[in-house]
């Protein structure tokens, strides 16, 4: 199941969706970090790559496949 959230990132407001296990996981990988979700996506937004513009939502997945592989 695919879930659509806002979140605010260096004060605009985006649309994300995502599938349920990536929220779960983006979430696990924020309370680890003692982070909120906001700040965790806009790191991720800031150190997506320049050079292969992803979309957000694409870039978090592979943050999150990233950060669970190592």
């Amino acid at each position: 199941m695919i879930i659509k959230r806002s979140i605010t990132i260096k004060g605009h407001s985006t649309s994300i969706s995502l599938e349920t296990v990536f929220w779960d996981a983006l979430n696990e990988i924020a309370k680890k970090r003692d982070i909120s979700i906001a700040s965790l996506v806009a790191e991720i937004d800031t150190n997506r790559s320049s050079e292969i513009k992803t979309g957000l939502s694409s870039a978090i997945r592979i943050f999150v496949l990233n950060y669970f592989k190592n």
